[in-house]
């Protein structure tokens, strides 16, 4: 399966929906992973799922408030589809808190949540939480006040995040194309103007099936990745940044230097925002559990934890459909015991870490604001460190 990818500047450019088009997956190159990946080896493999981008990509040159250098853009990820009124059980966790994910007090407190997950950049969170909260009244969803889940991770090294250029229209209109299926990656949506591990980032997802007391069950991730030191970076177990030190380091092409590009941001500052769905029948106490193992995703890439990354993690479950009472009256819903879900969390753990994978292939290298330049990490090299370390496995 073969996915989107955009070219590194295209002026003007707003891109919507999540169809799929040329450009390699992590396995397409020969990084092997552990477990068996759903159809599209997406989130979307959990039955009902639908994912929805807008990516905006206009203007080059010096950064001017209000005008660009534009590189943004925004997710939407509907957990029943965009023609369901039906909440989710979910949970929430994060590893390090440096970001924002609103919606989540209400999250914890009544175990589910209504309506789309969004992300976008840090400084267009509110703009796209008023925007959903007008779609729910809209389509009538039930209730009588909502608090949507809307994540962020942040995008200013490459765009005018203080010019604003998130529009609710763009928050409407990434939940109005969202589609099942084939998920674009790399520079799409929210994940546009991301770096991860020094290289480009953006955009990422993948997905497990793990067979129990002869049923299947489906656990699909994605991720917008912007964390991680060059020098952490491994993939596979190979030790891909150190090989790396010192090549296809971010670039500024114009009268500023990097460090003023950057705004004051730490080396292995960034975020990550993972989004974990499963068709497992969970309660909300064991999704919180399941959204942990994003971080041992993590791990696995050789993640230690920035002091000034937001890691953020969302999970939940469309197995059960009666989530909300109505009237009052009990309900009756379905879950597994909890010495049944190490094999749910492992899933998550490798679609974790293959999505972040998928996120370095897909990224195209991206120049934004003040020239500033961030490079893709080399299809051609990795493998050749791969094949080094023996990790390379036969290209898919």
């Amino acid at each position: 399966m073969h996915y989107l990818k955009f070219p590194a500047i295209i002026a003007g450019m707003l891109l919507a929906g999540a169809a799929s088009a040329e450009g390699p997956r992590a396995r397409d190159l020969g990084v092997p992973f552990a477990g068996k990946p759903g159809a599209n080896n997406a989130i979307t493999d959990v039955a009902g799922v639908e994912v929805g981008y807008v990516s905006l990509i206009s203007g080059e040159g010096k950064l001017e408030r209000g005008k660009g250098p534009v590189r943004t853009g925004v997710t939407a990820v509907l957990p029943r589809g965009k023609e369901s009124r039906t909440p989710v059980y979910a949970g929430w966790e994060t590893s390090n808190a440096a970001g924002e994910m609103t919606g989540t007090v209400w999250l914890e407190e009544r175990g589910y949540f209504d309506g789309p997950m969004m992300i976008t950049n840090t400084h267009s969170v509110g703009v796209v939480r008023d925007a959903v909260v007008g779609w729910l009244a809209d389509v009538k969803w039930p209730g009588a006040w909502f608090t949507p889940v809307v994540a962020e991770t942040y995008d200013g090294m490459l765009n005018d995040i203080n010019g604003f250029h998130v529009k609710p229209e763009h928050a409407l209109r990434a939940i109005q194309t969202a589609a099942s299926g084939p998920v674009a990656e790399g520079n799409v949506g929210g994940g546009v103007g991301m770096q991860c591990f020094g290289f480009k980032g953006g955009t990422g997802t993948a997905s497990r099936v793990v067979e129990m007391d002869g049923k299947s069950y489906t656990v699909g991730v994605l991720v917008q990745c912007n964390f991680g030191m060059r020098p952490w970076l491994r993939v596979a177990g190979a030790p891909v940044g150190e090989e790396l030190a010192g090549k296809y380091l971010p670039e500024t092409r114009g009268t500023q230097t990097a460090a003023a590009t950057n705004n004051g941001v730490a080396p292995g500052d960034g975020s990550i925002i993972v989004v974990m769905a499963t068709d497992a029948p969970m309660l909300p106490h064991q999704l919180k559990r399941l959204a942990k193992r994003a971080a041992a995703g993590m791990g696995r890439m050789g993640d230690a934890g920035s002091n000034g990354s937001g890691d953020i993690f969302v999970a939940f479950s469309t197995a059960n459909a009666n989530v909300q009472s109505v009237g009052g009256n009990v309900i009756s819903v379905e879950t597994m015991p909890n010495d049944k879900l190490t094999l749910i969390f492992e899933a998550a753990t490798q679609a974790t870490e293959e999505a972040i994978t998928n996120v370095l292939v897909a990224a195209d290298t991206l120049t934004g604001v003040n020239g500033y330049t961030i490079q893709r990490l080399p299809h051609a090299e990795l493998r050749a460190i791969l094949k080094k370390y023996r990790r390379l496995a036969a290209a898919k």
